[in-house]
């Protein structure tokens, strides 16, 4: 009877390892608040498309994914702390930029939000500046605290 159990485990597992490694979202960790009520009134907004890519099916709370990573967005970061990174200014919420790991990928967070957002968009997405509008859409609401000093406006 326990090899019985141990099969019935095993296959559930490796069943649930497949769908992760299937996952659009594989290697994507949640931010340290992603159980923050705003990230869950954020979910509720998240747009269908986004840069022309569809919205993929993520439940993980605080992820969304748009044309199979294409463009990553995790809420309940840690919010950036003063710094001299470059800043720009979408529609009155600022986004700090962060240098992604040698591979290609666009890195931002909002700068004065709490929860704070960070996005992570592909080097091919030729429409960054219209998704950082629609994003910057999306995270308004989120009270802002603080703006960036210098922030470029786009």
């Amino acid at each position: 009877m326990a090899g019985g159990v141990a099969v019935v485990g095993l296959g559930v597992g490796g069943g649930l390892v497949a769908g992760e490694l299937d996952s659009p979202v594989f290697g994507l960790a949640q931010g340290p608040f992603a159980e923050d009520p705003g990230c869950g009134r954020l979910a509720d907004r998240y747009p269908d498309r986004l840069g022309g890519a569809t919205r993929d099916r993520v439940t993980f709370a605080g992820l969304a994914v748009w044309g199979h990573g294409t463009v990553e967005l995790r809420c309940g970061v840690n919010p950036p702390g003063p710094t001299t990174d470059a800043c720009v200014s979408v529609d009155g919420v600022d986004w700090v930029w962060r240098e992604a790991a040698g591979n290609g990928r666009k890195m931002l967070v909002t700068y004065g939000r709490s929860p704070a957002v960070e996005v992570s968009v592909a080097g091919s997405v030729a429409g960054l500046d219209a998704v950082l509008v629609d994003l910057s859409r999306l995270v308004a609401p989120i009270r802002e605290g603080a703006g960036c000093l210098a922030a470029a406006p786009l």
